[in-house]
């Protein structure tokens, strides 16, 4: 266990951390929506901080390929946000050069800032091919651990993508798997993401940080207004967007009302669903606080995500969190890689199927209004207390501070592997 100046442990985040300014600069126009990864980010920064850490920052924008994000260059800078500095990397956004330039702009960026202000650990957010690699090397030349943060997954596609880039997507997955055998630990967000990904690498469990704004007090009354269904992500198929839809023409009440928030490949689609079905609004991209004072004035929100998809066991939606600290009744497909302790604040479906999803939504509706509060409330403190920033942060600065030395060669047997666990609960 190695000793920290001042007893304080010293991190950077190699990432996508960006004020949240910056981020809506950069992504207006932009064909993917960044919000959960800005929010999870931020909420590994305070909880990190509130755990006696010091963070800083080397963050690229999180944009989608050019033509998709119509800049081609993105300007390197200093930022400063809540107490944070950061040092915003520059790049080229094209196919290819984009992973380039994000190497060498890290690799630069990285070897001035290590040297100026030296840190204890490495953190990497996401498999980001350039990102790991020059976080390995950067932990390598500065005899520190680096600790890649694994959310998604490697490899995962778009719709309607080429064969050449199938084929790019599997070399890249090959790089990471390759990057996170020298790592020195990985955080995930399931066991599964951890075992197949990183074997033999010491890891933290933890798939989530509760993060609820202080604006949202108490739910509204509802007495007189209609009772509205909420989803909030990806708008797409592979996260049962139109599954949801489906499930909700299927209900007669003509006092309901489906709002769906972010972007994605459904958007023409759903905007014609609202056309042939009054009570469905089109979808819509909204700030966060205004998005949970949505929320927190929902009868139900919903994660229509199938069960049957190759990524759901090494995926936890990010969402199920950010519902229940809405203290509002959430249903959602029975995914794998959703921990059995909130098996009893959600509701789930008996098939995975639009019918079974129409049920499951029908039954929270036919609640009494105190049951229907008494599981949200339940919910609410279930997070609060267990997914914390505070409690999840002590996690990270726990497992991070019994880290030893700097990465590997790529030897995965060499090193201990140790398995964080959340409160109450057993390995994900």
């Amino acid at each position: 266990m190695q000793v920290y100046v001042d007893g304080a442990l010293r991190v950077a985040l190699l990432g996508f951390t960006l004020p949240d300014d910056e981020l809506r600069r950069v992504m207006t126009g932009d064909a993917m929506d960044a919000t959960q990864t800005h929010t999870f980010a931020w909420a590994v920064v305070n909880g990190l901080r509130d755990a006696g850490c010091t963070v800083r920052l080397l963050s690229a924008a999180p944009v989608s390929n050019y033509p998709r994000n119509r800049r081609i260059r993105l300007r390197a800078g200093r930022f400063h946000q809540d107490g944070i500095d950061g040092q915003q990397l520059g790049f080229l956004n094209v196919l290819g050069i984009k992973h380039l330039s994000r190497f060498f702009s890290a690799w630069w960026h990285g070897v001035r800032s290590t040297r100026r202000d030296p840190v204890d650990v490495l953190l990497v957010h996401g498999v980001h091919t350039p990102f790991l690699w020059c976080g390995w090397a950067l932990a390598r030349r500065r005899r520190i651990p680096v600790v890649p943060i694994l959310t998604d997954p490697p490899g995962v596609g778009r719709p309607g993508e080429g064969r050449a880039l199938r084929l790019l997507r599997g070399l890249d997955v090959a790089l990471v798997r390759a990057a996170l055998r020298r790592c020195s630990g990985v955080i995930a967000l399931t066991l599964p993401l951890a075992e197949h990904f990183a074997p033999g690498r010491p890891r933290l469990i933890m798939e989530g940080i509760c993060t609820p704004p202080a604006e949202v007090g108490p739910r509204p009354q509802t007495r007189g207004r209609a009772r509205e269904i909420i989803y909030a992500g990806g708008l797409s198929r592979s996260y049962g967007v139109d599954r949801l839809v489906e499930a909700f023409r299927r209900l007669s009440d003509p006092d309901l009302r489906l709002s769906v928030f972010g972007r994605g490949e459904l958007e023409p689609w759903l905007c014609e669903q609202a056309s042939a079905d009054p009570r469905i609004a089109p979808p819509a991209l909204i700030d966060r606080a205004r998005l949970c004072q949505r929320l927190a004035a929902a009868s139900v929100l919903v994660n229509p995500r199938p069960a049957d998809q190759y990524f759901v066991p090494y995926s936890f939606p990010s969402k199920i969190i950010e519902y229940l600290a809405m203290g509002v009744p959430v249903v959602s497909t029975d995914l794998s890689g959703i921990p059995d302790d909130y098996r009893r604040y959600l509701v789930y479906p008996v098939t995975d199927t639009a019918e079974g999803l129409r049920a499951a939504i029908e039954r929270v509706l036919d609640m009494p209004a105190g049951e229907a509060a008494a599981l949200g409330a339940a919910g609410r403190d279930f997070v609060v207390q267990t997914r914390s920033r505070a409690v999840q942060g002590q996690r990270m600065r726990d497992f991070l501070g019994a880290l030893d030395g700097g990465p590997t060669d790529g030897d995965a047997t060499t090193r201990r592997s140790v398995t964080g666990r959340s409160p109450a609960t057993a390995d994900h």
